[in-house]
């Protein structure tokens, strides 16, 4: 069934697990853009299960705001979950993505909306990245390894701010880790992306929410997954039909 996104062309979505400290830049920053977007946008908060008061939050901040909406997730699902979880409840013709912790700024989204009609997922590269050098080590090998397995030729499959048509995202399988493979997932349905530098910030409030297992082991493994799936896809394209499908 149809809800309020379906009345936008552009749905953002938020996930959020323990940002209650992030909580006023989120509303300014994200009701902000939502008001003076080029396209009738609208923002998705996805509260994954929070235990310091962020879904209260939310839904506070949600009713002050016509162009804000939440959903509370019954437990923690994990970056994944909460993406995958938006992305099934959002019915406009687009969908985006940004962190909670707002080090991509959603202003950024201009960069990527003229993007669309060339393209079935438009992405950021983090240029100038502040992130410490361990962090950006981990990131530059976990690329590295990931490019090699996949054959995707993304630059920087960890920066979060991203724009997809919906109908492909929609056809997305659900995986642990799935965010990480993103353009070689689109490649698997056909899908064209297109890559352009976007700022990057340091983290100003709350906690990372990523360790060294989560950035390399975690997505080692999931490569392996990614590869046996790949092999057996089925990407299955109707033909004669009496259904209206436009």
């Amino acid at each position: 069934m149809a809800n309020n996104t379906a009345a936008y062309e552009f749905t953002i979505i938020v996930p959020v697990f323990n940002e209650i400290d992030n909580m006023e830049a989120l509303e300014k920053r994200l009701g902000d853009y939502a008001k003076n977007a080029p396209v009738k946008t609208c923002v998705l908060f996805i509260d994954d299960g929070s235990t310091d008061g962020s879904a209260a939050a939310l839904k506070e901040i949600c009713s002050r705001h016509p162009d804000l909406y939440f959903a509370a997730l019954k437990r923690n699902t994990g970056l994944t979950g909460a993406l995958k979880a938006g992305i099934d409840l959002t019915e406009s013709p687009l969908v985006g993505y940004i962190d909670a912790d707002l080090q991509t700024a959603p202003e950024d989204f201009d960069l990527l909306l003229p993007l669309m009609d060339r393209c079935e997922l438009a992405m950021g590269i983090r240029a100038k990245r502040k992130d410490s050098g361990f962090k950006k080590l981990q990131s530059k090998i976990a690329n590295g390894f990931r490019r090699s397995m996949t054959g995707d030729k993304a630059t920087d499959t960890g920066c979060p701010l991203k724009i997809m048509k919906t109908g492909y995202a929609k056809k997305l399988p659900l995986f642990n880790g799935m965010h990480r493979f993103l353009p070689a997932l689109f490649a698997l349905q056909e899908g064209r992306v297109i890559e352009v530098p976007v700022r990057h910030f340091p983290r100003v409030a709350g906690k990372s929410k990523y360790h060294l297992w989560n950035r390399l082991a975690g997505p080692f493994m999931d490569c392996f997954a990614y590869r046996w799936m790949r092999k057996r896809w089925l990407n299955p394209e109707p033909g004669d039909t009496d259904l209206n499908l436009s």
